[in-house]
This record gives C-alpha cells, sequence and structure tokens, in this order.
C-alpha cells in the first residue's frame, strides 16, 4: 500500500476552523496591502511632478550632441507638472500631503463609529470600491492633463476619508477570529501588509513614473477596486457568523435531498406523507434554525460610550505615542523617495526601487516587535528601547549621502526597522489587548473604536509629519531630520510614562491588558 505524502500528512492535521483562521488571516492581509499600495505612488511621482530641469536639459543636449543651453532666469520650470512647477513646490507637495493625512485623521475618529454599527464587509467593500475611485481620478489628471491645484486637494481629501473604512474593520475582524494567544507574533506578522503594500505600491508607480505618472496611481486603483469586490465575496466577519452560515448550508441541503425524495413519491403517498411529516418537519426548521442564530450577551450589549473607552488604562497614552511615532513613519513613506532623488540624485525609478528597502526592515521590525513583547508580556517597554535606538540612526540616516551605496542599504533597513516596529506594535496587538479590556464588559464590538481613537490620534502625527517636512525642507534635509529626531524623543518620552504609570498600575488588578502596559 502507498505511503501517504507528508505534504498531504500535514494538510489534514489542520481542522475546519484552523483553515478557516488561515484564510481571514491572509484574506485580511490583502485587503489592507491594496490599502497601502494605493496610497505609496504620490510619494513616488513627486519627483517627477517637479523635476530638476537643468539636468534633464543636460541629458537631452547630450543625447543629440549639442552644446547645453544657458541657465534661465525664469522661476518656473517648464519641464514639470503645473502647479508644481514653482519654486514652492515643495509647499504644494506638503500641502497634498497634508489633505490626506489630515482628512484621514478626521475621518478615523468617526470610522469606528460608524462601523461597530454596519456590517464590516459591506463597509468595507463601499470603502474600497470608493478609495479606488478616487486613486483613479488623481491618474486621470495626468491623461485629461488638468493643472488645477483644487482638483488633487479635493481627490487627496477624499480619498483620505474613504480610506478611514480600512483599519478599524479589519482590526475588528482578525480580533475577532483570533484570541489573546500569542496575538503579539501574530498581529506583527499581520501587521507586515503595511510594508507588503508599501513595496508594492512602489514598483508598480516606480514601473510608469517616468513615462506616464497617471498610470502609477490607475493601476492601484483598479487593485484596490477589485479587492474591494474580493471582500464583498469573501469577508466572514467573526468565527460565529462562520457556524451559523456552515448550519444553514447543511439545512438547506438536507431540504434539498428531502425535496427531491418527494418529488419521486406518487400524489397518493406524496400527499399523506406531507400530512404525517407537517409538524415534525416543523419543528426541525425551528431547531436548525435556533441554532445557529444564537446570540450572544455581548452582541445583546449596547455599545460602550467613547468616554468609557477612553477612561480604559493605557488608551491615551498609547494614543500619544502612537503620534509621535506615526509622524516619523509617515514622513519616510511620502518623502524619502523625492529625499533619495535630491541626496543621491537618482532618477525617479531608482530611488522608489532604494526606498523598498524601509520597507523591508519595517516587515522585520513589526514581526520582532511582536515576538518580543509576547516573550517579555511588556509593550511599552518593547516599544520604549525601539524608539531609543531609532534616534541614532536617524541622524547617521542623515548623513546618507556622504555614505556609499552599501551603508546606505544598511541604514534604510535598520532605520526601517526601529521607526515601523513600536508603530506595528501598537496599532495591532496594543489596540486588541485594549479593546477587549474587562471594563468594556465583554463587548465585540467596542475593538473598532478603540482601534480607530488609537490610529485616528496617530494620524495627526501622520498629517503634522509631511507638511512640517514640506515647510523645512526648503530650508535643508537636515532640519527634516531634526525634527524627526525630536518626534523620536517625544514618543520615547511617552512610551517610559506608560511603562511607569502601568507599572504601578499592574500590582492592582491581574487583567491581561494591565500587562500590556508594561
Amino acid at each position: 500500500m502507498a505511503t501517504v505524502p507528508p505534504g498531504i500528512r500535514l494538510l489534514v492535521s489542520f481542522d475546519r476552523n484552523q483553515w478557516y483562521r488561515a484564510f481571514t488571516f491572509i484574506l485580511t492581509f490583502l485587503l489592507y496591502t491594496s490599502f497601502h499600495l494605493s496610497r505609496k505612488p504620490i510619494s513616488i511621482v513627486k519627483s517627477e511632478l517637479h523635476k530638476n530641469c537643468s539636468v534633464v536639459s543636460e541629458l537631452a543636449a547630450a543625447g543629440s550632441g549639442q552644446q547645453p543651453p544657458l541657465p534661465s532666469l525664469h522661476v518656473d520650470a517648464d519641464c514639470s507638472w503645473k502647479p508644481f512647477d514653482k519654486r514652492n513646490y515643495k509647499q504644494l507637495l506638503g500641502a497634498m500631503d497634508y489633505s490626506f493625512l489630515c482628512a484621514y485623521a478626521v475621518g478615523m475618529y468617526l470610522s469606528g463609529i460608524i462601523g461597530e454599527r454596519l456590517p464590516i464587509r459591506l463597509y468595507l467593500t463601499a470603502g474600497m470600491l470608493t478609495s479606488g475611485l478616487f486613486t483613479c481620478l488623481f491618474g486621470l489628471g495626468y491623461v485629461y492633463n488638468i493643472h488645477s491645484l483644487g482638483f488633487y486637494i479635493f481627490v487627496q481629501v477624499a480619498n483620505g476619508l474613504v480610506q478611514t473604512t480600512g483599519w478599524p474593520s479589519l482590526v475588528t475582524c482578525i480580533g475577532n477570529w483570533f484570541g489573546k494567544g500569542r496575538r503579539g507574533l501574530i498581529m506583527g506578522l499581520w501587521n507586515s501588509h503595511t510594508s507588503v503594500g508599501n513595496i508594492l505600491g512602489s514598483l508598480i508607480a516606480g514601473y510608469w513614473v517616468s513615462t506616464n505618472w497617471g498610470l502609477s496611481f490607475i493601476v492601484p486603483g483598479l487593485i484596490i477596486a477589485a479587492m474591494g469586490v474580493v471582500c464583498f465575496l469573501f469577508l466572514i466577519e467573526r468565527e460565529c457568523s462562520l457556524v451559523f452560515l456552515l448550519h444553514l448550508a447543511v439545512f438547506l441541503d438536507q431540504t434539498s435531498l428531502r425535496n427531491q425524495e418527494q418529488e419521486k413519491m406518487d400524489q397518493k403517498e406524496k400527499a399523506l406523507a406531507l400530512k404525517q411529516s407537517g409538524s415534525s418537519s416543523t419543528d426541525r426548521v425551528n431547531a436548525a434554525d435556533s441554532v445557529p442564530r444564537r446570540t450572544s450577551l455581548s452582541e445583546l450589549q449596547p455599545p460602550p460610550t467613547c468616554c468609557e473607552r477612553l477612561c480604559v488604562q493605557g488608551v491615551v497614552e498609547f494614543s500619544l505615542c502612537l503620534l509621535f511615532a506615526k509622524l516619523v513613519s509617515y514622513t519616510f513613506l511620502f518623502w524619502l523617495p523625492l529625499y533619495i532623488t535630491k541626496a543621491a540624485h537618482l532618477d525617479a525609478k531608482k530611488a522608489g526601487d532604494l526606498s523598498t528597502l524601509f520597507d523591508v526592515g519595517g516587515i522585520v521590525g513589526g514581526i520582532l516587535a511582536g515576538v518580543i513583547s509576547d516573550k517579555l508580556g511588556k509593550r511599552a517597554s518593547t516599544c520604549a528601547v525601539m524608539l531609543l535606538l531609532a534616534a541614532p540612526t536617524l541622524y547617521g540616516f542623515s548623513m546618507m549621502s556622504k555614505f556609499g551605496l552599501g551603508p546606505t542599504i544598511g541604514m534604510l533597513l535598520v532605520c526601517g526597522g526601529l521607526v515601523n516596529g513600536p508603530y506595528s506594535l501598537i496599532t495591532t496587538a496594543v489596540s486588541a489587548d485594549l479593546g477587549t479590556h474587562k471594563s468594556l464588559k465583554g463587548n465585540a464590538r467596542a475593538l473598532s473604536t478603540v482601534s480607530a481613537i488609537i490610529d485616528g490620534t496617530g494620524s495627526v502625527g501622520a498629517a503634522l509629519g509631511p507638511l512640517l517636512a514640506g515647510l523645512l525642507s526648503a530650508g535643508g534635509w537636515n532640519r527634516v531630520f531634526y525634527m524627526l529626531m525630536t518626534a523620536d524623543f517625544l514618543a520615547l518620552l511617552v512610551s517610559h510614562c506608560v511603562a511607569g504609570v502601568c507599572f504601578v498600575y499592574v500590582h492592582k488588578c491581574t487583567d491581561s491588558a494591565c500587562v500590556t502596559c508594561r
């Protein structure tokens, strides 16, 4: 008798619930990957919206064998995309970032409240479809030769609002499927979708940025819209919903089989069988319906108020810590390719490809932060250590123009891990821990709003970072890095205070959320 291959033995060793958990993990991972994939193109296209026209002219002259033209006295740059062809182009690009992120921060507070009152699948699907629409609209500005700053600002604001549907919904969904066991590791792996989306967005946008930058937005817009359709077809919000659907499918199959058998009966026997089995069939239907439709006590309770959520130990503190950590992370997200273009004198595509190394380091940093916090049981202390190490790394990265390519790659990887590690840990594992705090009385719907409060506060920092970078970079990139190091120090200070305050608090309770604060 032939032996069973080891791969098949491995597959059958998992039960059905484990397979559904794995499917939900992968699906939600891909869904939020598409969100970040659609946010990244703007940072790649910035260097194309405002080019170094002297370099472009020299390259064109070299290709034709002519002498390079004399320097022009005009302030406008004819090779750039209007209205970003003026001397204040950095402020204009910063205003676009700020419009998106400010709308995202404001919308996040409302999104959590709305999301916990609507079906997650439908709410998320609507957000992804509309986000795909507005992302494509930005790219159509190139197709239809639109040069109105107001148009691009409007698209950014609208896209920022609809993208807030993603995070609270998916954190709630993944929190419903996975318990507290090894939450740091699971959430660290899951949150790598942020960096994966940034990498894919950079590669996709970089492919078309030099030839047709409109496609750098249109293609990601179509991808997130397609993933919205996938969400509508396959996403299951929680495990108990799956139980109901499975019971319903079994019941429908049994009903279909009974109907087929009855069709084969004679008219006389069929009438007699229906008369005799009428009452018992009704009882079976009611019994089958009653099992999957059972409602838990947490679902019957009214959702906790915003005040009750804010009073949970650690929500305000971690929200402030995330504000400064996300300021640093999103400044890199929106300005790193442009900085590499200016500092290392690379074209837009090469700068975009090189910037993906920052996100590769972010994947490793997020996973390490989750594993270490699970091992030590101290989320805040883990964040504090990584933030402490990030400060000198940021200073070293600011000197990257003096290094060779090898050290620059190393600095990008290390800096990405130390910057994105605390950001990943707070937005996932910490949010899930605090969203299931005992003071919320086991209400599963509260997780959506708690995660929205934390991430919404962090998004305020995400909005301020790129705006300040646009303003400060006019006086030199060193000012931008001093701002980033200051924000990193403030995040370190808040996380240290969280660890100190909650260390006293942990002796007064034994709840797992208290351990989160340490």
